[in-house]
Formats: C-alpha cells, structure tokens, sequence
C-alpha cells in the first residue's frame, strides 16, 4: 500500500520552520515500512526545509519511496495530486489528535493511530 505522509504536525509537532518534537510517529511508520507499505513524504515544505524533513526521515531510517510525488503515477497520469491508498495528515477529517501546551493546534496521536491501522489491517 502507497501511503501519503504528511510532515509537521504529523511526524513531528508543528514547529515550522523548525524541525518540531517527537510526537511518537518513527516506532509507526518503521512498522508500516516493515510491513511493506510504502511511505511518500507530502508536505508543503520546499527548499532547505523540505531538506530538513528528508534528512529527518534518514536519520530516523525510515525510507521513504516519494517525496511530494509518487514516483510510479506519471506513467498513468498527469495529475499533480500525489496519488496514495491512504493519507495521515493532522488536517484531515477524523484525524486522532493530541494537544499540548506547545503545540495547541494539535497533532497525530499516534498510539490512537497505530491502532486504527491495526483495526484497518494496515499494521
């Protein structure tokens, strides 16, 4: 399964332009790599702070199969919208959410999400 990343707010805390905190996602998307998923990084990050969020994905060792285009949907359309099976993004409608003191917008719980994926067959 194709699944669409996105990055702040989801894979860390949002704290843009910085590299935000640790919110629990590498034990997850390790898992769903192992588990043969692939993962595409889709964010709104462009230029050093894309740079950032890749070198976050390598220095956690999670490979990533796209970042901001799926690299196999070109030889069957011309879309711009990153085609995936599935999306985890802290934007979208249902979305398990956490909030904190520093980051009051919210983000990914992701033991809530381990287990919705578990529940899907996803993990």
């Amino acid at each position: 399964m194709v699944i669409a990343v996105d990055f702040d707010g989801t894979c860390v805390s949002a704290e843009y332009p910085a590299i935000g905190r640790d919110i629990g996602a590498v034990p997850v998307l390790k898992d769903l790599v192992k588990k043969g998923h692939q993962l595409i990084l889709c964010t709104m990050r462009c230029g050093s702070e894309l740079d950032d969020a890749v070198a976050w994905f390598k220095k956690n060792h999670i490979p990533l199969y796209g970042v901001n285009q799926n690299p196999q949907q070109m030889a069957w359309t011309s879309s711009p919208k990153i085609f995936a099976n599935l999306y985890i993004d802290e934007n979208a409608l249902g979305a398990p959410l956490t909030f904190t003191d520093f980051a009051p917008k919210g983000f990914i719980d992701w033991k809530k999400a381990r287990k919705m994926l578990e529940t899907e067959g996803v993990l």
